[in-house]
């Protein structure tokens, strides 16, 4: 018999076999997926951290922000219940990998690093970073290159793109690295930095709020990075879901609407004063 008959006669004996197995292991990551698992428990777990005005308490001690408007939509549209989890940033992805919490919906920067440990959805935002600084400290400042300086003291928040940013760009200049961010700007309005590196709009509102102490001394961002979901690898069901998700609500205009009042407004503010 000719070895191609041979062969066309094993294919068809084991093509059953095969279906079969794509079929288990189909199943097998359907199960496994967190929009399943999100389905059965009736609520989705988000891992996020305090930024203004991404998620902040309000004077109930309510989460708001444009974070937490974001997630409360995701879960309506999922019609689950919503169960913020508050997360250290420096630890949020170990956390988000070892299973306490189903995403990560926290103003999180895509970059090459992360997405080396967790998958990314498409952008729903873009930031970028800005400073506010202390008006004797940094009298005259108005570019990067003035604070540049192994003279000047900056303030992060480690583990954010804000401490990266400041790495890149600010090589010279001491950090001072805090778990979170308002203990940098209370170190700015102690005087004890020069300025504070932290996402937009931060820096703006923080200056607004301190005027004759802090100013904003760049008048444009000096980065833009883009805002995504963060997930567990090997999830391409929660993936494809959350990708589709965002796509409708930048076409709703809901991340626009959401955006213009959280960042383009102070209409917030009685919320948390």
């Amino acid at each position: 018999m000719k070895k191609s008959a041979i062969f066309c006669i094993v294919s068809l004996l084991l093509l059953p076999f095969f279906s079969a197995s794509a079929g288990e292991l189909g199943n097998q990551l359907a199960k496994e997926s967190v929009i399943e698992k999100i389905q059965r428990d009736k609520v989705i777990r988000v891992g996020m951290s305090t930024f203004v005005p991404w998620a902040m308490k309000d004077k109930q001690g309510k989460l708001v922000g444009f974070e937490i408007d974001v997630a409360r939509q995701l879960a309506k549209d999922m019609g689950v219940e919503v169960e913020f989890v508050p997360t250290a940033w420096s630890g949020i992805i170990p956390a988000l990998m070892t299973g306490k919490f189903d995403v990560i919906i926290g103003g999180m920067g895509i970059t090459p690093e992360r997405n080396l440990k967790v998958n990314f959805t498409m952008p729903y935002d873009y930031s970028g970073m800005s400073m506010v600084a202390h008006r004797k400290k940094a009298e005259g400042f108005s570019t990067l290159d003035d604070f540049n300086s192994k003279d000047v003291n900056i303030a992060v928040r480690m583990g954010t793109t804000a401490e990266q940013a400041a790495r890149k760009f600010l090589p010279n200049a001491k950090l001072r690295l805090f778990e979170n961010e308002s203990q940098a700007l209370q170190e700015l309005n102690l005087g004890r930095v020069h300025a504070v590196v932290s996402s937009a709009p931060m820096p703006v509102f923080h200056a607004l709020k301190y005027p004759d102490k802090l100013f904003v001394p760049l008048e444009e961002n000096f980065t833009k990075e883009p805002i995504g979901f963060a997930i567990r690898k090997g999830d391409p069901d929660a993936l494809n879901y959350f990708n589709n998700w965002i796509i409708n609500m930048h076409a709703s205009g809901f991340l626009k609407e959401k955006k213009a009042y959280w960042f383009e407004s102070r209409k917030w503010e009685a919320l948390v004063k």
